[in-house]
């Protein structure tokens, strides 16, 4: 749980910059809780996730209540109001790491769990500490379970959800029989259903660690590894440093299509991936002047580094950024046209971290919004009240409006961590959003598609027709974003129209594959 705590910045914010508040929602605690993630819904709700210690319960005497972390869950919806608080709990300590929100409005939840059959999980432990997923529809019910592992310890560290409607978990295994190196990176490949039809693991001689997974468009996988490995086992690429972003391309069944290393002489330390409309964009933190494939340099103690590369894997730009002291990226974010066809810009958020002295900027949460090219464009810090309140930020998003959910922990006291989230706006942001009267997603569809409405309304009728004109479905909603019901259809084209209670009126088609 080490990276839970690595930032510190305060989330009760003074802030400028043409930023405000649009609510804040404080989830109270008296344990140390830790937040992992804020997933977005594709109907632009909320899904808060981490992993608590149910105090109240355990005083109560709830038969139900281990002594150990649980996975715990709290949805919002678009106004920060809680709709569902959940927890799953196994016998002994389960840590959350990573949700993606699913194309039907639910959820696959993954941690790893050092638990026995017993309580809310219902598969015997593998051995050592298992990968233990959980999906749940859109009002936190349980559809399936799945412990993942074997003799040896795995730990669960990002899941995705493909265009199959099929999923890809990532994790890593250490001291494996079937491993290379002292950590190798698992990838599982599911059905909808949960069963799992591939299994794989990869490294060098080494340490791999898997830090993310994103979808891509072909319904494979893009995976960031932080790489300490040399070439050998399954790794074809030699390391530069002490430390290499090590990316791997992925087929949708599995496979592996293309690797590759970036780094310098030291240690580079992969965080995140993006998908652009172009390729793809990794970021993390470097320690290393120009030298291996390193063609940036360094400003002070470790600066941001960023890499854009396109579908093959073949570098289109890399780029240097500096804070001062030690910068850390927690998030990023990219800016898409209207249409989902090219990528306007890219927000990256993070912290910095003293090294020896302290500066006004230090350990205070900044935000810096690069265009399609990775030149800087603006850049802005977050302040807190008090460094002594000890506030840590875990995640950030970008919403489709502009706006940006920030969420971490509060802690008056060690050990009584608050869950904190804040959702700002952000006039420069909002004017770089593209408005549509109506947006479809996903479209083409196989299941459920989402009607996104952009401009002002208090009720509207969402219409259903096929292309002979015939009516088929009606929905009243007073939601910017809702979900319509795509299963009983026939491949094919349809039109979706929008009347409001103004008699404004917009169409758009929908595809069903």
């Amino acid at each position: 749980m080490r990276k839970l705590y690595m930032s510190a910045f305060t989330l009760c914010t003074i802030l400028s910059n043409a930023q405000e508040v649009v609510w804040q929602k404080d989830i109270k605690s008296s344990t140390q809780d830790f937040l992992s993630q804020v997933t977005t819904t594709i109907d632009q709700q909320y899904l808060i996730s981490g992993s608590s210690i149910q105090s109240s319960k355990l005083q109560a005497g709830d038969s139900k209540q281990n002594n150990g972390y649980d996975f715990h869950l709290i949805k919002l919806n678009h106004q920060g109001e809680q709709v569902w608080e959940k927890y799953f709990s196994g016998q002994n300590h389960d840590y959350l790491s990573s949700s993606v929100a699913t194309q039907d409005g639910g959820f696959l939840v993954s941690g790893t769990s050092y638990s026995a059959k017993g309580l809310d999980k219902k598969d015997d432990s593998k051995g050592g500490s298992d990968i233990w997923l959980i999906r749940l529809n859109e009002f936190g019910d349980e559809l399936w379970q799945k412990t993942l592992g074997s003799a040896s310890d795995e730990e669960a560290r990002s899941v995705i959800q493909t265009t199959d409607l099929g999923f890809f978990v990532a994790g890593n295994v250490q001291n494996s029989a079937k491993g290379y190196g002292s950590k190798d990176v698992l990838i599982i490949k599911l059905d909808k259903n949960g069963k799992e039809l591939s299994q794989s693991i990869l490294g060098g001689k080494g340490l791999d660690e898997v830090e993310k997974i994103i979808p891509t468009k072909d319904g494979g996988a893009l995976l960031g590894i932080f790489s300490r490995s040399n070439m050998g086992g399954s790794k074809k690429t030699e390391n530069f440093g002490e430390g290499d972003y090590y990316i791997i391309k992925l087929s949708k069944d599995g496979k592996v299509e293309w690797e590759k290393n970036f780094g310098g002489k030291q240690d580079d330390h992969l965080r995140t991936l993006a998908l652009t409309s172009s390729g793809y964009i990794i970021g993390g933190e470097s320690r290393s002047e120009r030298s291996g494939n390193k063609t940036v340099g360094i400003e002070e103690g470790t600066d941001l580094w960023l890499i854009s590369l396109n579908e093959r894997g073949e570098e289109i730009w890399q780029k240097s950024y500096n804070f001062r002291n030690r910068d850390i990226l927690m998030g990023m974010s990219v800016l898409h046209s209207a249409d989902d066809k090219t990528s306007k810009g890219l927000l990256l958020g993070g912290y910095t971290q003293t090294e020896g002295r302290v500066e006004t900027d230090d350990e205070t949460f900044w935000m810096l919004y690069l265009n399609a090219d990775g030149n800087e464009q603006w850049r802005k810090h977050v302040k807190g009240e008090s460094r002594k309140r000890e506030e840590r930020l875990s995640d950030i998003k970008l919403n489709r409006d502009g706006s940006i959910i920030l969420a971490g922990t509060s802690a008056e006291e060690l050990g009584k961590e608050n869950w904190k989230i804040v959702k700002l706006g952000d006039k420069q942001l909002d004017q770089l959003i593209e408005k549509q009267d109506i947006k479809i997603y996903p479209n083409p569809v196989s299941e459920y598609a989402y009607v996104e409405i952009g401009f002002e309304f208090k009720e509207v009728d969402i219409i259903l027709y096929d292309m002979g004109g015939r009516q088929l479905q009606t929905v009243k909603t007073k939601n910017k974003v809702t979900k319509i019901n795509t299963q009983n259809l026939i491949q094919g084209a349809y039109l979706v129209t929008i009347k409001t209670d103004t008699n404004k009126t917009a169409n758009a088609k929908l595809i069903k594959k």
